[in-house]
């Protein structure tokens, strides 16, 4: 059993409310997943940088001149702002692929969280409330979010097992559910040359649908695909730079919820995580239908297509 929110604001003015409300959302999942949280923002972007998220269990040690030596390394400027456990680095997007290699080499203890033009994702083991503090996920801004409270089944209790897993540019996905295929379906697509981190079947979720799209599916066709090549119970809520789309497997006995205003599209595994939306009393509240895909983006109409059982 886990907990997952999302939020995708159609309204501009909410977005320096956005971490307020995640936060809000994700400690209410509290007792759905006590032991570990995580949240994906979509947040400023410039034009030309890349963004990556890294995480150290030692921070003092492995974040002190990090931006310095990787810029020795790059030949660029590096920025780098800290949070805890986490830091944030800016840097030229022709060099960010290098960088991850360069990480390996200079800080290997030092792993990268999420990376994109917009993401930053910040996760933990420990209780939301508390990881939320810790990252002052409050008072962060932007467009559309996603988050996930997770109650360890298949997987250790670690930073590296917890949601959202980003195996894809600007991509990420929350679970709640179980994949009975994950361990054939890791070693295909590590085949293929899919990177995959972990031992959690949420992540080999996330790598499907990134392999998907750097074949030539589109998102909703990855989802699509997934009714089909994805065995087990699961719910997907999954963030894109343009927004995040949502499904459920044919049987659909994980619980979910959405709501719908002029200002917002929001997901929850239960309603409650819903209750102090603005204007939720007046939202189009309903359950996202089995096999079914919902999609919104900021640059285009929102989607839902049905699959047959």
């Amino acid at each position: 059993m886990c907990g997952i929110v999302g939020l995708f604001l159609k309204d501009a003015a909410l977005e320096p409310q956005l971490g307020d409300m995640l936060t809000d959302m994700l400690i209410t999942m509290t007792d759905r997943g006590p032991d570990s949280a995580g949240i994906a923002i979509y947040g400023d972007e410039t034009k030309g940088k890349a963004k990556l998220t890294v995480q150290s269990s030692t921070p003092d040690l492995d974040f002190a001149k990090l931006d310095e030596d990787l810029q020795k390394h790059l030949g660029s400027m590096v920025e780098m702002s800290i949070k805890d456990t986490h830091a944030v680095l800016r840097l030229d997007t022709v060099a960010a692929a290098k960088a991850r290699v360069v990480l390996r080499d200079i800080r290997p203890s030092v792993k990268v969280m999420g990376h994109g033009e917009t993401l930053e994702i910040y996760k933990e083991v420990g209780l939301p409330k508390n990881v939320a503090e810790r990252f002052e996920l409050r008072k962060m801004s932007g467009s559309h979010g996603i988050g996930h409270t997770r109650m360890a089944t298949e997987s250790a209790v670690t930073t590296m097992g917890a949601h959202p897993f980003n195996t894809g540019v600007d991509q990420c996905l929350v679970h709640n559910g179980s994949l009975s295929n994950h361990n054939s379906l890791r070693r295909k697509l590590r085949r293929l040359g899919v990177h995959i981190e972990t031992e959690n079947d949420t992540e080999v979720g996330a790598a499907y649908l990134t392999w998907k799209m750097q074949t030539g599916s589109t998102l909703g066709e990855a989802l699509q695909s997934s009714l089909d090549d994805l065995d087990g119970f699961f719910t997907f809520v999954v963030g894109t730079k343009d927004g995040f789309g949502v499904v459920r497997d044919p049987i659909a006995c994980k619980p979910a919820v959405m709501a719908e205003t002029d200002q917002y599209v929001a997901f929850g595994s239960e309603y409650r995580a819903l209750v102090n939306l603005p204007g939720i009393e007046n939202a189009r509240v309903w359950e996202p239908e089995p096999a079914t895909v919902y999609f919104w983006s900021h640059g285009a109409a929102p989607t839902a297509t049905e699959k047959a059982a």
